[in-house]
């Protein structure tokens, strides 16, 4: 299914593991990962990162192989691959167990039907010292729930905010 509706884009069929942490096609989902950009929030002069009107500059950048994430703080990355959801699947993302047991938990929001683009993920360390998170291996793995009808309305249909997104993309309002 995903290289015939072009699901996932570049598409392992396989776990990859070389000597990393694996991604690619698991049991019954796909081990993503995500590129070697981060962007870590900076401390505000009023202390509040309002989800209404998040500011860019509000955040530097951190490129390479891998970031150290310091304890009890997130980070934003973006995933490598490009997912187009067919409109009869819903997904679900959850995060590898090899950083789950070093206190690292992800979150990121179901990939509903129609939706496609580059994954935003957020990736917070609850760890008393840094994690080391790691670029272009596993991180998180998407779990795809097919219904037995297609949805009334989908992703695409609503015109949603954040279609065909290609860059870590900050949380919109409206």
């Amino acid at each position: 299914m995903a290289i015939e509706h072009k699901m996932i884009e570049p598409f392992a069929p396989e776990q990859v593991r070389d000597g990393g942490i694996s991604y690619g096609t698991s049991s019954y989902g796909y081990d993503f990962r995500v590129t070697e950009r981060f962007l870590i929030p900076k401390p505000t002069q009023d202390g509040v990162l309002d989800p209404k009107a998040v500011r860019e500059d509000m955040f530097t950048e951190f490129i390479g192989p891998h970031y150290d994430l310091p304890a009890r703080s997130f980070c934003m990355a973006r995933t490598v691959e490009y997912f187009r959801i067919p409109r009869d699947i819903l997904t679900i993302a959850t995060g590898k167990s090899t950083y789950s047991r070093c206190g690292v938990t992800l979150y990121i929001t179901p990939f509903e039907p129609e939706w496609e683009g580059h994954a935003t993920i957020t990736v917070v360390n609850s760890n008393n010292c840094p994690v080391r998170i790691y670029a272009n291996e596993g991180i998180g793995q998407l779990i795809f729930l097919e219904a037995s009808e297609v949805c009334a309305t989908s992703y695409a249909d609503k015109k949603g905010k954040y279609q065909a997104q290609k860059d870590i993309t900050h949380a919109k309002s409206g």
